[in-house]
């Protein structure tokens, strides 16, 4: 699966301190989704917090951004 990542997500991951490992082991593998229109929102437990995941899914994933609950 291909997964891009928009400048916006990058900004909010350095300044979240939240890894790329995390963000795509948080799409792979939620322990809660939803959709809304077209955007993804997935959740997941990291052990260090439980991240959001906010993504569109086209011929690849583009990630829009990643935030902490």
């Amino acid at each position: 699966m291909h997964i891009e990542f928009t400048k916006h997500a990058r900004e909010q991951m350095k300044e979240r301190n939240i890894s790329e490992e995390e963000v795509i082991e948080t799409i792979k593998s939620a322990k809660k989704t939803q959709k809304i229109d077209d955007i993804h929102y997935a959740r997941k437990n990291t052990g260090r917090a439980v991240i959001e995941v906010v993504y569109v899914r086209e011929n690849y994933i583009k990630v829009i951004t990643v935030y902490p609950i």
